[in-house]
Protein backbone atom coordinates (compact mmCIF):
# COMPACT_ATOMS: atom_id res chain seq x y z
CA UNK A 1 0.00 0.00 0.00
CA UNK A 2 1.76 3.26 -1.09
CA UNK A 3 1.61 6.36 1.04
CA UNK A 4 -0.73 8.42 -0.82
CA UNK A 5 -3.83 5.93 -0.19
CA UNK A 6 -3.01 5.80 3.73
CA UNK A 7 -3.03 9.82 3.26
CA UNK A 8 -6.51 9.41 2.06
CA UNK A 9 -7.81 7.12 4.40
CA UNK A 10 -6.44 9.71 7.39
CA UNK A 11 -8.30 12.08 5.85
CA UNK A 12 -11.42 10.11 5.57
CA UNK A 13 -10.98 9.50 9.23
CA UNK A 14 -10.36 13.25 9.98
CA UNK A 15 -13.86 14.59 8.07
CA UNK A 16 -16.15 11.36 9.48
CA UNK A 17 -17.51 10.36 12.70
CA UNK A 18 -15.17 6.84 12.63
CA UNK A 19 -12.54 6.44 14.94
CA UNK A 20 -10.49 3.78 13.93
CA UNK A 21 -10.40 2.15 10.07
CA UNK A 22 -8.13 -0.74 9.63
CA UNK A 23 -7.46 -2.15 5.64
CA UNK A 24 -5.67 -5.09 4.72
CA UNK A 25 -3.89 -5.94 1.29
CA UNK A 26 -2.16 -8.47 0.83
CA UNK A 27 0.10 -9.53 3.22
CA UNK A 28 0.01 -5.83 4.56
CA UNK A 29 -2.47 -4.23 6.86
CA UNK A 30 -2.70 -0.27 8.06
CA UNK A 31 -4.72 0.92 11.16
CA UNK A 32 -6.07 4.48 11.43
CA UNK A 33 -6.90 5.17 15.04
CA UNK A 34 -7.84 9.09 15.78
CA UNK A 35 -7.56 10.20 18.91
CA UNK A 36 -9.80 11.98 21.01
CA UNK A 37 -9.85 13.90 24.22
CA UNK A 38 -11.78 10.57 25.87
CA UNK A 39 -10.53 7.88 27.11
CA UNK A 40 -10.33 5.03 24.22
CA UNK A 41 -13.20 2.59 23.75
CA UNK A 42 -12.64 -0.57 25.62
CA UNK A 43 -9.98 0.99 28.08
CA UNK A 44 -11.01 0.29 31.51
CA UNK A 45 -11.09 3.76 33.58
CA UNK A 46 -10.83 3.50 37.62
CA UNK A 47 -12.97 6.23 39.21
CA UNK A 48 -12.67 6.45 42.92
CA UNK A 49 -16.02 6.03 45.15
CA UNK A 50 -16.43 9.40 47.25
CA UNK A 51 -15.75 8.53 51.10
CA UNK A 52 -18.23 6.89 52.93
CA UNK A 53 -20.73 9.62 55.25
CA UNK A 54 -19.96 9.36 58.47
CA UNK A 55 -22.59 9.48 60.64
CA UNK A 56 -24.19 13.27 60.77
CA UNK A 57 -22.93 15.13 63.58
CA UNK A 58 -25.06 17.91 65.39
CA UNK A 59 -25.77 21.09 63.31
CA UNK A 60 -23.63 23.65 64.01
CA UNK A 61 -25.36 27.32 64.53
CA UNK A 62 -25.45 28.97 61.32
CA UNK A 63 -24.83 32.59 61.58
CA UNK A 64 -28.19 32.75 58.87
CA UNK A 65 -30.26 29.67 57.98
CA UNK A 66 -29.93 28.89 54.42
CA UNK A 67 -33.52 29.12 52.71
CA UNK A 68 -33.46 25.93 51.24
CA UNK A 69 -32.56 24.33 54.68
CA UNK A 70 -34.16 26.04 57.40
CA UNK A 71 -33.28 23.18 60.26
CA UNK A 72 -29.44 23.87 59.73
CA UNK A 73 -29.85 26.97 62.60
CA UNK A 74 -30.81 24.30 65.30
CA UNK A 75 -27.99 23.23 67.18
CA UNK A 76 -30.10 20.20 69.00
CA UNK A 77 -31.09 18.53 65.47
CA UNK A 78 -29.02 15.76 63.27
CA UNK A 79 -29.33 16.54 59.57
CA UNK A 80 -28.92 12.46 57.89
CA UNK A 81 -27.45 13.19 54.64
CA UNK A 82 -27.83 10.80 51.49
CA UNK A 83 -24.63 8.91 51.26
CA UNK A 84 -24.68 8.33 47.33
CA UNK A 85 -26.64 9.78 44.26
CA UNK A 86 -29.80 7.75 43.58
CA UNK A 87 -33.79 7.32 43.68
CA UNK A 88 -34.97 8.50 47.39
CA UNK A 89 -37.92 5.99 48.51
CA UNK A 90 -40.09 6.03 51.64
CA UNK A 91 -41.30 2.34 51.80
CA UNK A 92 -40.47 -0.90 50.23
CA UNK A 93 -43.11 -0.92 47.14
CA UNK A 94 -45.57 1.32 46.15
CA UNK A 95 -48.03 -0.43 48.73
CA UNK A 96 -46.61 -0.35 51.59
CA UNK A 97 -46.80 1.58 54.29
CA UNK A 98 -43.47 4.53 55.00
CA UNK A 99 -40.58 3.50 57.02
CA UNK A 100 -41.24 6.38 58.77
CA UNK A 101 -43.00 9.46 58.89
CA UNK A 102 -42.95 12.93 60.66
CA UNK A 103 -43.18 12.49 64.65
CA UNK A 104 -42.39 9.14 64.06
CA UNK A 105 -39.45 7.30 66.67
CA UNK A 106 -36.82 5.80 65.42
CA UNK A 107 -33.68 3.52 66.69
CA UNK A 108 -30.65 3.34 65.64
CA UNK A 109 -30.47 0.48 63.32
CA UNK A 110 -34.66 1.37 62.22
CA UNK A 111 -34.49 1.52 58.29
CA UNK A 112 -35.63 5.23 57.02
CA UNK A 113 -35.96 5.10 53.71
CA UNK A 114 -34.32 3.43 50.30
CA UNK A 115 -31.95 4.62 47.89
CA UNK A 116 -32.01 3.08 44.66
CA UNK A 117 -28.97 3.25 42.85
CA UNK A 118 -28.30 1.17 39.43
CA UNK A 119 -31.04 -0.72 39.84
CA UNK A 120 -29.76 -1.71 43.96
CA UNK A 121 -32.03 -0.91 46.77
CA UNK A 122 -29.81 0.49 49.89
CA UNK A 123 -31.72 0.42 52.92
CA UNK A 124 -30.99 3.27 54.43
CA UNK A 125 -30.62 3.10 58.85
CA UNK A 126 -30.70 5.22 61.69
CA UNK A 127 -27.34 6.25 62.99
CA UNK A 128 -29.23 7.72 66.33
CA UNK A 129 -32.12 7.29 68.01
CA UNK A 130 -34.68 10.37 68.10
CA UNK A 131 -37.85 11.43 66.64
CA UNK A 132 -38.04 12.59 62.94
CA UNK A 133 -38.82 15.77 62.99
CA UNK A 134 -38.79 17.08 59.08
CA UNK A 135 -38.45 14.91 55.70
CA UNK A 136 -36.88 17.44 53.64
CA UNK A 137 -37.34 14.75 49.99
CA UNK A 138 -40.05 13.63 48.41
CA UNK A 139 -41.04 9.79 47.55
CA UNK A 140 -39.65 9.16 43.97
CA UNK A 141 -37.07 11.71 44.01
CA UNK A 142 -33.55 11.59 42.61
CA UNK A 143 -30.63 12.48 45.25
CA UNK A 144 -27.56 13.62 44.99
CA UNK A 145 -24.36 12.79 47.29
CA UNK A 146 -24.56 14.31 50.81
CA UNK A 147 -28.33 16.16 50.21
CA UNK A 148 -30.20 16.43 53.54
CA UNK A 149 -33.31 13.69 53.57
CA UNK A 150 -34.11 14.11 57.33
CA UNK A 151 -34.04 16.04 60.21
CA UNK A 152 -33.83 14.63 63.41
CA UNK A 153 -34.37 15.73 67.10
CA UNK A 154 -32.05 13.06 69.14
CA UNK A 155 -33.80 10.96 72.18
CA UNK A 156 -33.53 12.61 75.44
Amino acid sequence: MDITQIRKLIRLIEHSDVTEIEVTEGEQTVRICRRSQEAPAGAVQYVQAPAPVAAAAPVAAAPAPAAEDPAAADEDKYIVPSPMVGTFYRSPSPEADAFVSEGSKVKKGDTLCIIEAMKLMNEIEAEYAGTVEKILVENATPLEYGQPMFVIVPAA
